[in-house]
């Protein structure tokens, strides 16, 4: 369990970190980016705390709020995932032809 909370304590500071990273960058590519990082992280928090509401109450309505907050934290994932991959590769295209900082 101690590795749970490792895990989603982690997980609430890089959410918290790249939010307020955010507000560093003035253009916008790298705010979507960021964005992605962030909405990453936060779904790794909320898939992380579902299971430990499991492990620590093992009920049946704790089982349907772990499945409700895995697919909750997958959707974040997965959608987090498909947002920095794509300013990933628009920022990089960006760069190779110069017009980029």
């Amino acid at each position: 369990m101690i590795i749970l909370v490792t895990i989603f304590v982690v997980s609430i500071v890089f959410y918290l970190y790249f939010k307020v990273r955010i507000l560093n960058y003035k253009n916008p590519l790298y705010m979507h980016y960021t964005n992605g990082k962030a909405r990453i992280a936060l779904g790794v928090f909320i898939a992380s705390f579902g299971i430990n509401a499991y492990g620590f109450y093992q009920t049946q309505f704790a089982l349907f709020v772990c499945i409700l907050f895995l697919v909750l934290g997958g959707a974040q994932i997965v959608h987090g995932y498909k947002v920095f991959k794509h300013y990933r590769g628009e920022i990089i295209r960006l760069q190779e032809a110069g017009d980029l900082d």
